[in-house]
């Protein structure tokens, strides 16, 4: 049986949020858990109502849909924020990603594609709308090998990296979370997005990277 995606709905114009209710509330494993027309209602919402996947536009009337998202990185990383907009550019495209965004979607693409979003954001993965990935490609391939090192690195929020140290130093889940004040749940969420973004897949091979990165010491 699949799991329930619980969706938290962020868009200003109450015509769109109730559009998206009635598709979205039509997949059988969907299920909204609340909506909000600012970021801050957003914020509030994030707590009170537990969601798995936030769909956040980015045109929001007090805080922007990217600071919203870089807030709700901060305080609940288990969260996975998918980004529904209008805008297409590069500018915002990246801005999103690096708020901590796991999808990217235009208001214009086919409910397929937004249905696939959530649900790839709701496992933990990635999700960008084809021509604006092909952004990212461009931009990746548009470095020199060492700036794309670099990126790779950098493809990890500073927690991540700071998790990263520890558990390569041989900290528990228990021991991390003691150390930075978070749950060991929250530290075995950072842990799984770890591996998945640098596609390793043991506690050795994360070892082996953080030496090869300098994060420790051999």
């Amino acid at each position: 049986m699949s799991m329930t995606v619980r969706l938290l709905l962020v868009d200003d114009h109450e015509v769109v949020r109730a559009g998206l209710r009635t598709l979205l509330e039509s997949e059988g494993d969907m299920e909204i858990v609340g909506e909000a027309g600012t970021a801050g209602e957003a914020l509030r919402a994030l707590e009170q109502l537990e969601p798995d996947v936030i769909l956040m536009d980015i045109g929001l009337p007090d805080l922007s849909g990217i600071e919203a998202a870089d807030r709700i990185r901060k305080l609940r990383p288990d969260v996975a924020v998918v980004a529904l907009t209008i805008h297409e550019d590069k500018e915002y495209f990246f801005k999103m990603l690096e708020a901590g965004a796991t999808g990217y979607v235009p208001k214009r693409a086919a409910p397929e594609e937004l249905i696939n979003a959530i649900r790839a954001a709701a496992k933990g993965e990635v999700y960008l709308y084809p021509s604006l990935a092909m952004l990212l490609v461009k931009d990746y391939l548009a470095q020199d090998p060492e700036a794309r090192k670099t990126r790779v690195l950098n493809g990890l929020t500073e927690r991540e990296l700071e998790v990263l140290g520890h558990v390569a130093d041989g900290a528990s889940n228990a021991e991390l979370g003691e150390t930075l004040g978070i749950s060991p749940k929250t530290v075995a969420r950072h842990r799984e997005n770890i591996m998945r973004k640098l596609n390793l897949h043991s506690r050795t091979e994360l070892v082996k990277y953080a030496i090869r990165k300098g994060i420790i010491s051999p």
